[in-house]
């Protein structure tokens, strides 16, 4: 390994987690949004959990942005996310779904009717 990653502070996913590959909670996907608790802090957290809780204190982002922020893969994200969502420290919601757009013949039914009473 060369003595510039060394510099970089390179920890391995594995330190990170505990030796964890799999979250407590398997329900977050790359668009899951999060969010820290207000006024919960991070006092007592590990670095990595503490950067994911300071980061999510400023609005919700998503799990896809936590990771590009923080540098880590998604799967080590879903781990520390999965801890601070049990330790009470940050929130998750899924993403609002894209509105369903209506058939086509509704909308020429409504345009229709709208005609009729004009």
């Amino acid at each position: 390994m060369s003595g510039r990653r060394r510099d970089q502070g390179l920890v391995r996913p594995y330190v990170v987690t505990n030796g964890r590959s799999e979250p407590t909670r398997n329900t977050f996907d790359l668009v899951t949004l999060v969010t820290a608790v207000p006024g919960r802090g991070a006092a007592g957290l590990g670095p990595e959990p503490r950067r994911l809780v300071e980061l999510c204190a400023h609005g919700a982002l998503s799990l896809a942005e936590v990771a590009a922020h923080l540098r880590l893969p998604v799967s080590v994200v879903k781990v520390l996310l999965g801890d601070l969502v049990d330790s009470g420290h940050l929130l998750t919601r899924a993403a609002v779904p894209r509105a369903q757009l209506p058939e086509s013949q509704l909308l020429q039914e409504v345009l229709d009717g709208l005609r009729a009473r004009l």
